[in-house]
């Protein structure tokens, strides 16, 4: 049995899940938070219980030696020679990545130069491979790329209208992002029906605070909603989506703020935050919607109407589908936002029962047995992608 470690570096967090592999039995999990801030949270789970501890944690690879080193006062493993593998999570491989890489000099310094395309995500995740890298300097050491599964849409999904040259030298183009979450419940969708992946029309939808839809058709992505960054596609729980470019400078001028405050406010106060004036989390904009509250119940008729549109344009775009598929916070455990989804897709083949829509957290099919077209919720499990493309790498030797 190899042990697996599954890592997702945030600028001041630290997210771990444990597997034994190739049983992909889940060890333990946990997090580390606020690295470099006074009172660091360390949270791990034992025999089912979650246990917390409050810390000053200076930087990641101190937070890296306090994970290894729980693991061992806890009783999980009893030398880090048990751990044979560490997947990373990066979140951009721009046109450079097109699949999971085993980790050397070189991709760091390709990850490093590609943090201008993400420069809040991948110095952070940059961070946690060099600080595994001091601690357990001999393990095999794999990098997951957000973009990666992307990599196979058309020219005609990826280029925008802009001189071509911009892509050429600049690398302006859609990449999409969420990859390792549609890859997951692409491939669990045709487990679950049945069917081989290479013969499938689906829609996934990762909806959570961050959100994006994937058009994937014989298991690779056609299309997706995010673009050149994750602000991009529907509206989200701070993030505007997609709007007309010209507004930029319009807000420029009618505000005094500069393009980067304007970007600011469209990645952080926009989206259902934006629009309800409330609140970010779905919960919140759900329980003032039934109270009556105008603003919330709009800020959720912009969300799913945003999502409607993708759902449209990628069934058409693959001459139909056969499932649409719902993930992530909000599509695994909100029926109200599915529900909205699913009202009015019955022109295209959609039947679904209200009744089997009342599920949280679990895998469900909600349509119809006679529906043509599926409807299921899977829960992701992107560490799980990242331990398997950690073993699929070591098998290669």
């Amino acid at each position: 049995m190899e042990k697996t470690i599954a890592i997702n570096a945030g600028s001041s967090s630290l997210k771990f899940q444990l597997y034994d592999m190739p049983s992909e039995r889940v060890i333990t999990a946990g997090i580390v938070e606020r690295i470099g801030l006074k009172d660091s949270i360390f949270t791990i789970s034992v025999d089912g219980e979650k246990i917390k501890e409050v810390t000053d944690i200076p930087d990641h690879e101190v937070a890296v030696q306090m994970v290894l080193d729980k693991l061992i006062s806890h009783n999980i493993i009893k030398s880090y020679d048990e751990i044979t593998g560490v997947g990373h999570r990066v979140v951009h491989g721009g046109e450079k990545f097109t699949e999971s890489v085993l980790i050397d000099d070189k991709v760091i310094a390709d990850i490093e130069q590609l943090s201008e395309l993400a420069p809040l995500h991948n110095p952070a995740n940059v961070t946690g491979i060099r600080a595994f890298r001091k601690v357990l300097p001999n393990i095999v050491a794999v990098a997951v790329f957000d973009t990666a599964f992307h990599q196979t849409m058309p020219q005609s999904s990826y280029l925008y209208s802009l001189p071509y040259n911009y892509y050429k030298d600049y690398g302006i183009r859609k990449y999409g992002f969420h990859g390792t979450s549609h890859k997951y419940v692409s491939e669990r969708a045709s487990e679950l029906l049945g069917r081989p992946v290479e013969e499938l029309r689906l829609i996934t939808c990762h909806l959570g605070n961050g959100a994006s839809i994937a058009a994937i058709e014989g298991g690779k992505s056609m299309d997706t909603s995010m673009g050149f960054t994750p602000l991009a596609g529907v509206s989200m729980g701070t993030r505007s989506g997609n709007i007309d470019p010209a507004l930029v400078p319009f807000i420029m001028e009618k505000t005094g703020k500069t393009a980067e405050q304007v970007l600011d406010v469209l990645n952080k106060e926009s989206g259902m935050l934006g629009v309800s004036g409330i609140s970010s989390d779905l919960r919140d904009l759900e329980s003032e919607a039934a109270k009556g509250n105008d603003r919330a119940e709009l800020a959720l008729d912009v969300f799913v109407d945003g999502i409607h549109k993708f759902i449209g344009s990628y069934a058409a775009r693959m001459n139909g589908v056969d499932a649409i598929i719902f993930t992530a916070g909000i599509g695994e455990n909100s029926a109200y936002i599915r529900e909205r989804v699913l009202r009015g897709l019955e022109f295209m083949g959609v039947y679904w029962d209200p009744a089997l829509n009342q599920v949280h957290g679990v895998e469900a099919f909600l349509n119809y047995p006679h529906s043509p077209v599926k409807v299921i919720v899977i829960p992701t499990n992107e560490e799980l992608v990242i331990a398997r493309d950690v073993e699929m790498i070591r098998a290669r030797g």
